[in-house]
């Protein structure tokens, strides 16, 4: 096995792999061990307040906000935003890591709900029921990958500490999204909160085979001299040794 694929694997698949099993694992554990047991007992208690309380006002925020998790505006919005980072910043680590932190919890949470068996709360659906488990919510995984990996992307691309704190006020979109999943009457509120460990998880190891620039994915290639150096600095080391040549 080659060096890049032996880091692809220890960086990127094993730990997204891990991370699956965690969610069936937790899935599992919810529905099948702690099902009877508080809080999880007191769950529906929560989609029943939310139900109680619907108005034409925060209907149609809730609306709106499950509109910004579904799956073609994360799909969108995620392609536009990684063309102007790429566009903006000439390189790709951050647009490769925003669409591969979104990827990573599409798969992680596709075959999580192929696993897991949980009926939506014994309310009111709001929505139509998507032909996927309950557990976790896709809505807001997808909300947290996409909006809080923006939010680490572009506070690291700033300096001033209150341009920072205006960043990660992007985390604001998740939630919002996971609570209208909530008053819509989709999701039991385990469901949403598995769904961050789910988007944050995918973000942490995105970041650390990624955005880490310790990390180099490019290919090792034999220089003039017989040494070895990445595919990436092939034609700067060129130059060098051209000029040296009389």
């Amino acid at each position: 096995m080659s060096a890049l694929a032996t880091r692809a694997l220890l960086r990127i698949l094993l730990p997204v792999a891990i991370l699956y099993a965690v969610m069936v694992g937790l899935g599992l554990l919810i529905t099948k061990v702690w099902a009877d047991s508080w809080p999880f007992t007191a769950e529906d208690g929560v989609n029943r307040a939310f139900a109680g309380h619907r108005t034409g006002g925060p209907d149609q925020v809730t609306a709106f906000f499950t509109a910004v998790g579904n799956t073609p505006v994360i799909i969108a919005v995620t392609a536009v935003v990684a063309i102007v980072l790429r566009l903006a910043l000439h390189r790709w680590r951050e647009p490769l890591f925003l669409c591969a932190a979104v990827s990573a919890q599409a798969v992680v949470f596709l075959f999580t709900t192929l696993a897991i068996d949980r009926h939506r709360p014994a309310v009111k659906h709001m929505d139509q029921s998507p032909p996927t488990s309950s557990f976790p919510s896709g809505h807001t995984s997808a909300a947290v990958a996409l909006y809080v990996g923006l939010a680490l992307v572009l506070a690291m691309l700033v300096r001033d500490q209150w341009l920072k704190a205006a960043c990660w006020l992007l985390i604001l979109v998740p939630v919002a999204v996971g609570l209208s999943r909530l008053y819509r009457g989709m999701h039991h509120p385990s469901d949403v909160v598995a769904s961050f460990l789910n988007g944050g998880t995918c973000i942490a190891v995105m970041a650390r085979a990624i955005l880490d620039r310790g990390v180099s994915w490019s290919r090792a290639v034999p220089t003039r001299d017989g040494r070895t150096t990445t595919s990436g600095d092939v034609r700067a080391y060129g130059d060098l040794v051209s000029r040296k040549v009389p």
